[in-house]
């Protein structure tokens, strides 16, 4: 079935924007009343549908909004999600070019990869521990096509969840050996600490964040796959990233993951 008019006219405003870094007005003015969830994620899905066209490759989804301190932040209540595509991931340790995303921001989190399928509508805690083949330590670097990041709930959800690019360690945990709820976090930007949280700050543990991400996905038809990565959430507040900044996140347990941004040229 075709897209609405105005479905269409916001995924061609959002991709306008990603193309020539020129941020975009908030797509929610297109919409009667600002619009609503599913209209948001219709057009979520044609940027999607437009990138496997292209080429792009998913390899999984993140979740977003799942820390309160991240809520407050953008003035929204309740978490989305978005599509990872391959071409999103930098290496640990490796450097994001000058102007390849428009207005970014870093937030910690804790990665995790599916060794087996999540179909279920109504996931449980005990799916998802036996579906998680390793978590690793994660950075995201979050980032709107909307101008200002005057952003509503239909705007980030629209804007892919403001998806930027992510970062992954290099070491995988098995579960078994590491309680995600106790977890700390210390996120530093050269060298100085920027933000801080605890495994309890996504959504009371970030595998409750993928058992919502599980349901939810599954609720759509479209479910969490063996070889999935998941992205769960902020553990702390997201920080503006400038060129020449450096980030390090230590996760207790998992361990430490680094982005440095280029002051001019780049490679990645």
């Amino acid at each position: 079935m075709p897209s609405p008019p105005a479905v269409v006219e916001a995924a061609d405003l959002l991709a306008d924007a990603a193309r020539t870094r020129a941020a975009c007005p908030p797509v929610r003015e297109l919409f009667e009343g600002g619009g609503d969830l599913e209209t948001a994620y219709a057009v979520q899905q044609l940027g999607i549908r437009r990138g496997l066209d292209a080429g792009r490759r998913i390899v999984g989804r993140k979740i977003g909004l799942t820390s309160l301190a991240v809520q407050r932040q953008l003035g929204v209540e309740r978490p989305d999600f978005g599509a990872l595509f391959a071409d999103m991931a930098v290496p640990d340790g490796g450097e994001v070019a000058v102007g390849r995303l428009l207005q970014p921001k870093v937030e910690a989190e804790v990665a995790l990869v599916l060794g087996r399928d999540l179909p279920h509508r109504a996931c449980t805690v005990v799916d998802v521990l036996r579906a998680v083949d390793f978590a690793l330590p994660a950075l995201e670097i979050v980032d709107s096509r909307v101008r200002g990041w005057d952003i509503s709930l239909v705007d980030t959800v629209a804007d892919n969840a403001s998806c930027g690019l992510y970062v992954l360690g290099a070491t995988p945990v098995p579960l078994t050996a590491v309680d995600l709820r106790t977890v700390t976090m210390a996120m530093t930007r050269g060298g100085g600490t920027v933000s801080e949280g605890t495994g309890t700050d996504c959504l009371g543990g970030p595998l409750n964040a993928a058992v919502w991400l599980a349901s939810a996905l599954a609720e759509r038809g479209d479910p969490l796959r063996a070889g999935d990565l998941v992205l769960t959430g902020a553990l702390g507040p997201m920080v503006p990233a400038a060129p020449g900044d450096v980030f390090e996140a230590h996760i207790s347990g998992l361990g430490s993951v680094r982005v440095g941004f280029a002051n001019e040229g780049g490679e990645l």
